[in-house]
C-alpha cells in the first residue's frame, strides 16, 4: 500500500492510510453554533466556527480513499448520572459554569438541554455531519479514551495513525492526544481544524502553547492543505500503478 506522506513538524510523517483514521473532536452545536452552550456562556465561537471548512474538507478527502472517521460528542445521561460525584471537579466546573442539563429551546425550536446526549446541542454542526459507516462515540470527560469504546474501536480496525481535528484545542483535543499517546497511537493534529477560546487575546494562546507541545512531544502538526495534498498525491499514485 502506497503510504501517505504528510508534510508536517517536527518532520514530515509517512503513514499507512489502510492503519489511519479522522478524528472529530467535539465539533457540536453547544461548543460551535450560534445558540449553543459556549455561545450563550459569552464565549468567542468565531475560531471554532472558522475551523468548520478546512474540516469539512480533511473528512471529504478522508472518505474519498476509504480512510474511516470517527466523531466524539462531549454529552451526559439526562440524569446526569455520569457527569462525576458530588464535588468532582468535572461535575462541578460544567455545573458551575455551564449550567449542563438546564433546558433550553434551540434556534431550531426543539426543547432541548445544554450537552445532554440526543439533543440539539450534542448534534454534530451542520456542515460536518457524519454519514453511514462513521463511528460516533458519546464522551463524559476531556479525553475520547476516557471510559469509552474509542481505545477499542480503533484497535479493532488496526489504526494505528490519528489525523486530530476539533476542539478546543487545549483542552479536549490536546486530553485526548495525550491520552493516544500514552496508548502508541501516532498523532497528527491539523492546526486549521481546532480553536481555543482561552487565552485567545494573550500573547501567547492556549492554542499555541498546545500545538508546540504536541510538536515537540506528543505527536505532529500539520494543516489540512499539508492532509489534502498528500491524499491527491497518494491518489495519482495509485493512478500511475494501475496503469
Amino acid at each position: 500500500m502506497q503510504a501517505l506522506i504528510i508534510e508536517a513538524k517536527p518532520q514530515p510523517i509517512s503513514i499507512d492510510p489502510t492503519q489511519a483514521a479522522v478524528l472529530v473532536v467535539d465539533m457540536q452545536n453547544d461548543f460551535g453554533s450560534k445558540g449553543g452552550m459556549f455561545d450563550r456562556a459569552g464565549i468567542d465561537i468565531s475560531g471554532i466556527q472558522r475551523a468548520i471548512g478546512p474540516t469539512a474538507s480533511v473528512i471529504a478527502a478522508a472518505r474519498n480513499v476509504r480512510v474511516p472517521v470517527v466523531y466524539l460528542k462531549m454529552g451526559y445521561r439526562s440524569d446526569l448520572s455520569d457527569l462525576g460525584a458530588s464535588g468532582a471537579p468535572n461535575r462541578l466546573r460544567h455545573l458551575q459554569i455551564f449550567g449542563v442539563g438546564e433546558s433550553m429551546t434551540a434556534p431550531d425550536g426543539s426543547e432541548s438541554r445544554i450537552l445532554i446526549r440526543d439533543t440539539w446541542g450534542t448534534d454534530i454542526v451542520d456542515d460536518l455531519k457524519p454519514k453511514a459507516g462513521d463511528v460516533v462515540l458519546y464522551k463524559t470527560r476531556f479525553s475520547g479514551f476516557y471510559e469509552t469504546e474509542l481505545d477499542a474501536v480503533l484497535r479493532t480496525a488496526g489504526i494505528r495513525h490519528l489525523i486530530v481535528t476539533g476542539c478546543t484545542t487545549s483542552v479536549c483535543v490536546e486530553s485526548t492526544i495525550r491520552d493516544a499517546f500514552f496508548r502508541d497511537f501516532q498523532c497528527i493534529l491539523l492546526i486549521d481544524c481546532t480553536s481555543e477560546p482561552i487565552a485567545r487575546d494573550a500573547s501567547r494562546s492556549n492554542h499555541d502553547a498546545s500545538l508546540t507541545l504536541v510538536e515537540v512531544l506528543f505527536g505532529w502538526t500539520s494543516t489540512s492543505d499539508h492532509f489534502l495534498m498528500a491524499i491527491e498525491a497518494h491518489v495519482q499514485g495509485r493512478l500511475e500503478l494501475a496503469e
